[in-house]
């Protein structure tokens, strides 16, 4: 484009010369920045189409898939944007320069959001647990409903809904008490000093094996573990379907308590054995 020509005198003397000098480049400039806008938007949700057919056939988690796949869409999108400005004229690198400025200081401001969509990512990805687990995390214990991009919902035992942020949980231990198919049962059961240790040992023996949830590979280990201050105490540890777990547990305890006392085994509690002397006064 001429500079030096005058566009008022251009347009008295030649306005075709006018149109072709000043209109026809922005008319060709808006076009191409169209077709670069076009073509690039097309562009943009094939490579999108083709990243989420990846994630699928990698086995990635379709939460993740479809958040991946929106992020890269939005970037793409702006690409496009900034391409097709750049082609109308705009000054693209300020208008980089200030989105990159923009995104540091969203950054900052939110730090613990995107600590949380980090652990999210985290748990998504490597799975330490999934929905249906039952498991102790971030503080809480429960059986686990949801597991989002931000945070996670647990259902507790007595029916209430909790939300955790996945920072607080990818941050700390987490105990999955459905990660395996068989659970043990650790039990300590104390008899006092005067009972007898062969007929309390073949009791529990007794008890576990009338029990058929329990099974018999691993075999169950009943073994005296320590002479305590007030009892005899054996430890008890059959092995179980992590499902009947609980069950399990509450009834071996009912049992041992109620067939100890049929056959006369004390089950004895702390006590103290205080002894007084009587001191006579000298004459």
């Amino acid at each position: 484009m001429n500079e030096n020509l005058n566009p008022e005198k251009l347009l008295e003397e030649n306005p075709l010369e006018l149109f072709n000098e000043y209109v026809l480049p922005w008319i060709d400039n808006i076009l191409l920045a169209i077709v670069i806008f076009v073509v690039g938007r097309w562009v943009a949700k094939l490579v999108v189409k083709l990243a989420k057919t990846l994630m699928t056939k990698a086995k990635v988690d379709e939460l993740l898939v479809n958040f991946i796949a929106s992020i890269l869409s939005g970037l793409l999108t702006l690409v496009v944007i900034i391409a097709a400005l750049d082609q109308l004229g705009v000054n693209t690198t300020s208008l980089v320069a200030l989105i990159g400025a923009a995104g540091l200081a969203v950054g900052l401001a939110l730090q613990g959001t995107l600590a949380n969509f980090a652990s999210g990512v985290l748990l998504i990805v490597f799975k330490p647990f999934k929905v249906g687990d039952f498991v102790e995390a971030g503080g809480v214990a429960g059986v686990v409903e949801a597991i989002n991009i931000f945070n996670s919902t647990f259902r507790t035992g007595d029916n209430k809904e909790i939300t955790v942020p996945n920072g607080s949980i990818y941050g700390g231990v987490i105990t999955n008490f459905s990660a395996r198919d068989t659970r043990r049962i650790d039990m300590v059961i104390g008899i006092g000093y005067d009972d007898d240790i062969k007929l309390a040992k073949e009791t529990l023996a007794e008890i576990i094996d009338d029990d058929k949830r329990i099974l018999r590979d691993p075999a169950p280990v009943i073994a005296v573990s320590e002479l305590a201050d007030s009892s005899v105490n054996f430890v008890v540890r059959p092995w179980v379907n992590s499902a009947d777990y609980w069950a399990v547990q509450w009834n071996l305890l009912e049992t041992i308590k109620l067939t100890f006392d049929e056959k006369g085994i004390g089950i004895p509690y702390p006590q103290m054995d205080i002894h007084l002397n009587k001191v006579e006064n000298a004459a």
